[in-house]
């Protein structure tokens, strides 16, 4: 049975994530990509219209996914858990996590910049509804970018860097991060 050009187009943006999360923005060629996709690389620039045109319709994909996972977060319970939860079962897809970081890296190009800003937005925005304060959503928000730092570069598995591993660990132990949210 022959594939869909959307499903066709959500297995190219599966792979331009595979390859950017593992290789990151230099080494996310349309070439690369339409290997990994099982396409070819002409089939991936007509559907996108070159490497940028892809690489923001994969930030933002991955940003609709992160509001995504915000919004549908419990509304029952402590906000912080909640939201923490849900973003956390998310980036289990370490894919996702890297993504967002190459993202946050490459936002002064126009389209990626809009998605990960606009994601920026609403998650603060979620936060600031979910919290009731202003300040208390900006220290969630804080907390969780540093613990983005700290699941990208696998903080936790370096105990050769002691106070790496003791950084981590207080992040996540004040962030009420379980060690299945550490990647353990």
């Amino acid at each position: 049975m022959r594939m869909s050009k959307e499903d066709r187009r959500e297995q190219i943006l599966d792979a331009a994530a595979h390859v950017v999360a593992r290789g990151g923005l230099a080494a996310a060629s349309t070439d690369e990509i339409a290997r990994q996709a099982g396409v070819s690389q002409p089939y991936v620039v007509r559907t996108f219209g070159g490497k940028q045109p892809l690489l923001d319709a994969l930030f933002q994909r991955i940003a609709d996914r992160i509001v995504a996972a915000f919004e549908d977060a419990p509304r029952e319970g402590d906000a912080a858990e909640c939201l923490g939860r849900a973003y956390l079962e998310l980036v289990e897809d370490r894919d996702v996590l890297l993504v967002l970081m190459h993202g946050f890296t490459a936002s002064s190009e126009p389209g990626t910049g809009a998605a990960v800003r606009g994601c920026m937005d609403a998650v603060y925005r979620i936060a600031r509804e979910r919290f009731g304060d202003d300040e208390r959503a900006a220290v969630f928000v804080a907390q969780g970018m540093l613990i983005n730092v700290m699941l990208a570069m696998d903080a936790w598995n370096h105990p050769d860097l002691p106070d790496l591993t003791a950084l981590a660990t207080t992040i996540a132990s004040a962030a009420q991060l379980s060690a299945k949210g550490r990647g353990r």
